[in-house]
């Protein structure tokens, strides 16, 4: 779930690794550019939280013009019954450290055009709003989802809050959440941790991007290990 920007991807991947993708960019007079990427990891954390129970592929492709990009981000797993993403996202940073954002999470398997909005069901998107701010090496993030995907008799109102600090090769971070967040629904601490990046020189004109990230989730108990590559 890619969260826009500052959100857990700090963000992102959602993981809060940061893998310093290697893009594809096609620049026009305007500044503008199409970007895309992908990276493999080892699992895929989010928030704390572990979907799947294998290595995933996570690509992306994003429209870009000015301070305002559009784009997807996915993640499939590599072996059978493999949790499946793909996400559509706006969002827009201004000059100041302030970015706003709206992501729709969607997941392979239920009809896409299915965008029912009752008690019974709310179909097959979720909806969240993004908000994040930095300054020099620290940065904040907050979401509030508007509403959950397939999630009879509620209508949204998850939150989820995230703080970070950014070294040169390594990010701190520390988040907290309710809802679908935590064991119990209620707002608790569920993602701690620190992710690593660095490039291993292949040749004199080729580096690859590789992370890693140690995640601890209080709430749930859990601890993980997460390796990553960008392709």
């Amino acid at each position: 779930m890619k969260a826009i920007n500052l959100s857990s991807r700090v963000i992102i991947i959602g993981l809060a690794l940061s893998l310093g993708f290697v893009n594809v960019q096609a620049q026009e007079e305007s500044s503008s550019s199409f970007d895309a990427g992908a990276d493999f990891v080892s699992n895929y954390i989010w928030r704390g939280t572990k979907f799947g129970t294998g290595p995933a592929i996570q690509p992306y492709v994003e429209f870009s013009t000015g301070n305002l990009a559009i784009g997807s981000w996915g993640s499939f797993g590599v072996t059978d019954n493999e949790a499946a993403e793909a996400d559509l996202y706006l969002s827009y940073g201004f000059d100041f450290g302030l970015s706003l954002g709206l992501t729709d999470y969607y997941y392979p398997g239920t009809p896409y055009t299915d965008f029912t909005a009752t008690t019974d069901s709310t179909g097959s998107h979720g909806f969240e709003v993004n908000l994040g701010y930095e300054i020099g090496s620290f940065s904040i993030g907050a979401n509030y989802m508007l509403n959950q995907a397939n999630a009879a008799g509620t209508v949204g109102g998850d939150m989820y809050f995230e703080l970070g600090y950014s070294f040169e090769t390594v990010s701190l971070f520390a988040g907290a959440g309710n809802g679908w967040h935590t064991a119990d629904g209620g707002f608790a601490v569920c993602n701690v941790g620190l992710s690593v990046s660095k490039e291993i020189e292949i040749t004199d004109k080729f580096a690859l991007p590789v992370s890693g990230a140690v995640i601890f989730n209080p709430d749930k108990d859990q601890f993980y290990v997460v390796f990553g590559v960008s392709f």
